[in-house]
């Protein structure tokens, strides 16, 4: 089916034809880039988001810059050098100075990108959206995903004995979605949660069953992206380390198309597992540093710390492998630095060209947000068996592989020491 793309004008000013989409739970943004990175042959992109709605301040902040770039970056055709001056030194004064050398862009990033929470029940943004749409009548895409800490895995069982849980709002804000899908009644919708929501109950009723219900009651069929007929709830997850992304992240994706439509869409395409040393390679390396709760190794310094660390660790495996591994390691082979901010050398790995290629094109060696965090000692500890447990055995560090001196105080650990005793 041929979809045609919109011309959206705000202002009086033309802002090429694009597909709306509304982002909605948007956080920094990460649903909206990708949907906004898509181009046409000439090189056009095919969506403008018409509002991205995210209610935390540091989100919205970088929902907004990234908004911001792409509209400097339409105009200018590549990055300014107010924004390499920005991302280089991030300060009030030099922000001042992008926003005054480009005030028409930086108006519209501020009336796309809306910090607000969404409320059920609530219809005020619903009503703007609608507003922004105008008469307009063509496709309109809805993304986003509802606020996934009630859902996750973690979160529950942090919760467990929590008597309020099943009364935290953020069970059913995918309400707040749903109102969107009522009265704006996109085309198409993408849904996207954690894998927790799977097994989520709400006062005894699965969660993504409740959500498919109203879903298909507002008149869409849910579809999958890597499943032709989803039979089960796990027909809905998509393992992002198939698709060529270096990261083991699994989530439920829920494509929904209106049932007036005649659009069968087809499933994604599996690419050649990159790893993150694939990713990575070119990045200068980093050290991590004590945090503030590991006083007292502030007399020691990191470097003399995790040599320590080795030789505790080789007395606890006399002979071994990891202790072969351990010998040959020396402070000369540790980095020095807990950030920066430029890379040294032009990457050629294959996916640098994906992230770096903007700032290659302007011979740009700017790096950004390259700053290791800081670790508890006995953190660094257990990520030093870790690591070299890996080298050695081509696999991750089980709990029952840990030494007894690694092992947390918590009471699935202490169970543990137990049954080795016997």
């Amino acid at each position: 089916m041929h979809i045609a793309i919109l011309e959206i004008t705000r202002k009086g000013r033309n802002m090429r034809k694009r597909i709306p989409i509304i982002d909605l739970f948007a956080g920094p943004g990460g649903l909206g880039e990708g949907f906004s990175s898509l181009t046409d042959a000439n090189g056009d992109r095919i969506f403008q988001i018409l509002m991205s709605v995210e209610m935390e301040t540091s989100a919205h902040k970088t929902l907004r810059l990234r908004s911001f770039f792409r509209k400097i970056y339409d105009i200018e055709g590549k990055i300014p050098q107010q924004y390499l001056d920005y991302i280089s030194n991030p300060t009030t004064e030099q922000l001042s100075n992008l926003q005054n050398a480009f005030p028409d862009q930086w108006d519209e990033a501020d009336y796309e990108a809306v910090q607000a929470t969404l409320v059920e029940g609530d219809n005020t943004l619903v009503q703007e959206a609608l507003k922004r749409l105008g008469q307009y009548d063509g496709p309109t895409i809805i993304i986003g995903g509802p606020p996934c800490q009630a859902y996750s895995l973690v979160g529950r069982s942090r919760r467990a004995h929590d008597p309020n849980l099943q009364k935290d709002v953020k069970q059913t804000l995918y309400k707040c979605y749903l109102q969107f899908l009522e009265a704006v009644k996109p085309h198409i919708f993408v849904m996207e949660n954690v894998k927790g929501i799977l097994s989520a109950q709400l006062h005894n009723e699965g969660v993504l069953g409740m959500i498919r219900t109203d879903i298909e009651k507002a008149g869409y069929t849910i579809h999958s992206l890597v499943v032709d007929d989803p039979q089960k709830p796990s027909d809905y997850v998509v393992k992002a380390e198939r698709y060529g992304i270096p990261q083991a992240r699994h989530r439920v994706i829920l494509l929904g198309i209106r049932n007036d439509l005649d659009i069968n869409p087809t499933q994604l395409r599996k690419y050649p597992e990159e790893t993150v040393r694939d990713a990575l390679s070119g990045i200068p390396p980093l050290r991590s540093d004590f945090s503030r709760r590991s006083k007292q190794q502030e007399h020691l310094s990191w470097a003399n710390y995790v040599l320590k660390v080795m030789h505790l660790l080789s007395e606890h495996y006399p002979e071994s492998k990891l202790a072969d591994e351990l010998s040959g390691i020396t402070t000369t082979d540790f980095p020095i630095h807990t950030s920066d901010n430029h890379v040294h050398s032009k990457m050629s790995t294959i996916l640098a060209d994906w992230y770096r290629g903007r700032l290659n094109a302007v011979n740009s060696n700017i790096l950004t947000n390259h700053e290791a965090r800081s670790h508890m000692a006995k953190d660094l500890d257990r990520y030093l068996f870790c690591s070299v447990f890996a080298q050695i055995h081509g696999q991750p560090a089980k709990l029952n592989d840990f030494p007894q001196y690694l092992l947390p105080a918590h009471k699935k650990c202490c169970r543990l020491q137990e049954l080795k005793k016997l």
